[in-house]
Order: structure tokens, then C-alpha cells, then sequence
């Protein structure tokens, strides 16, 4: 099986911590050259000394925030006339939590601004590389809430099932060029975001967070909670040769707890 993926350069998204960080490692691992891309510059520099190839590879990185996609727009327009990019990791943190019915309109436009909008800006500018090669591999990192909403995250479901819908019509242009757009769907998985949501829930209910943690662990098959690194790993896989033929759908990596198929 080839995996492969020395001479291609990766970028990704939100990547200092959690899914975005172990993703880039995965890829460094595979050969490929990582162009970290996040907010906090200092950050940004940690890992990009901690990716494995460091010194060898010709791993990079950009600092933008995606809450101004205009100055999104013009950091990735500049960098990648210079850059192309073979592999484009979208992994952005999800919105605050809370019921769709009481979330101000600000906070659905931010979000799909976040999302979507700076996922369309990305897409739009690697895109012509990507043709020009007739290889791409376009990778979503998005939720399990694009198949089953999840209680409480009525900004965040709608959202995510905006930037499916997204890709698989991509997935429908972009394949006569060689490229694959696909979505990863992590469940329960150890991030800050997830700590975060963990200490949010105990607070409301009156629980300890170990509490919290275990009612979790009880709704997954698995028995578990995951790993970034294993969502990571389906991350990697997608975006190797190997997946040349696997584009436009959804993989959960969630220990079996989605109930659909």
C-alpha cells in the first residue's frame, strides 16, 4: 500500500494543538511537508520544531486567524504563488455551545464565516496547483454532528452540515482532476475543546467532570474516548495515494457511537 507522501506539501489548519497538530505529525511522518497554519505565532513555532523531519523537510508556517477571511484571503494567495499545496487540511474549533433556538443570528454568521467561508478561500486558492498536477487531496475535519446532531451544539450542527453538504458537491467538480475531497468526523475525542466542554457540562449538571467523562465513555461501543492521533491516522491515510479512489464521504472515527450508517 503506498503511502507515500514525500514531495508533496500539506497544509493544515488549526495546527497547535489537538487534531490539527497530530495530523500534521502524521503527514510529516508519511514524507510530506507541513505548512502549519494557526493564530499564535510562538505556537506555531514549538511545532513546527517538533514535526518529524525537521531540518530534512521543508516544513513552514503562516500565521492568520481565521475570523478575518479577507486577511486570510491575502496570506494564502501570496504563499501559495510561491508554495502550491498537494494536501489541504480544513480543521477550524467549533462554535460555543448552546440551542440553536437561543443563538444570536452574530453567532451562525461567525461561524459559517469561520467555517465554511475561510474553507471556500483556502480551497479556492490551492486548488489550480492541485490541477495542475492532477493530484489533490482536500480533507475536511469537521464532527459526527453532520449525521446525528448533537444535544446542546445547535450552532456548531448547523454549521457542519453546511461544510458537508460543501465538500461533497467539490467532491462531484473536482474529481476529473485527479483530486479527492473528503470528511473526517471525530467523536469524543481527548482535545482542549473537549476538556472545555467536559468542565461546560459538570458546572451545568452539578457533576464532577470524572462524572461527566464516564456518562460519555458509556455512550461509546469502544469503551473509550479517543485519541488525536487516531483521528489523525484516517486523516493520513486520506490524504495518501493509497485513497486515490475514496472521495466525497464521511468517515467517522468515533469507536462506533453514531448510530447511523
Amino acid at each position: 500500500m503506498n503511502l507515500n507522501l514525500k514531495g508533496k506539501r500539506a497544509l493544515v489548519c488549526g495546527s497547535t494543538q489537538g487534531i490539527g497538530k497530530a495530523s500534521a505529525i502524521e503527514l510529516a511522518l508519511l514524507g510530506a511537508d507541513i505548512t502549519l497554519i494557526a493564530r499564535n505565532e510562538e505556537k506555531l513555532k514549538e511545532v513546527l520544531n517538533e514535526l518529524p523531519g525537521f531540518g530534512k523537510q521543508k516544513h513552514q508556517y503562516l500565521s492568520a486567524d481565521f475570523t478575518n477571511p479577507s486577511e486570510l484571503r491575502k496570506i494564502i494567495t501570496g504563499y501559495v504563488s510561491e508554495h502550491p499545496i498537494d494536501i489541504l487540511i480544513n480543521n477550524t474549533g467549533g462554535p460555543a455551545g448552546g440551542q440553536a433556538v437561543d443563538a444570536a443570528t452574530d453567532e451562525y454568521i461567525n461561524a459559517f464565516n469561520m467555517h465554511l467561508i475561510c474553507n471556500q478561500i483556502l480551497t479556492q486558492a490551492v486548488v489550480p496547483g492541485m490541477k495542475n498536477k492532477n493530484f489533490g487531496r482536500i480533507i475536511n475535519i469537521i464532527s459526527t454532528s453532520v449525521k446525528t446532531p448533537l444535544k446542546g451544539l445547535g450552532v456548531s450542527n448547523t454549521i457542519r452540515g453546511a461544510v458537508a453538504s460543501w465538500s461533497k458537491t467539490l467532491a462531484l467538480e473536482l474529481a476529473p482532476f485527479g483530486i479527492t475531497v473528503n470528511n473526517v468526523l471525530p467523536g469524543f475525542t481527548m482535545t482542549g475543546r473537549l476538556e472545555f466542554l467536559i468542565n461546560s457540562i459538570a458546572q451545568k449538571e452539578g457533576k464532577s467532570n470524572e462524572e461527566v467523562k464516564n456518562d460519555m465513555i458509556s455512550t461509546i461501543p469502544a469503551g473509550r474516548i479517543a485519541d488525536a492521533e487516531e483521528v489523525a491516522a484516517a486523516v493520513a491515510f486520506l490524504a495518501s495515494p493509497a485513497a486515490s479512489y475514496i472521495n466525497g464521504i464521511n468517515v467517522p472515527v468515533d469507536g462506533g457511537k453514531t448510530p447511523s450508517l
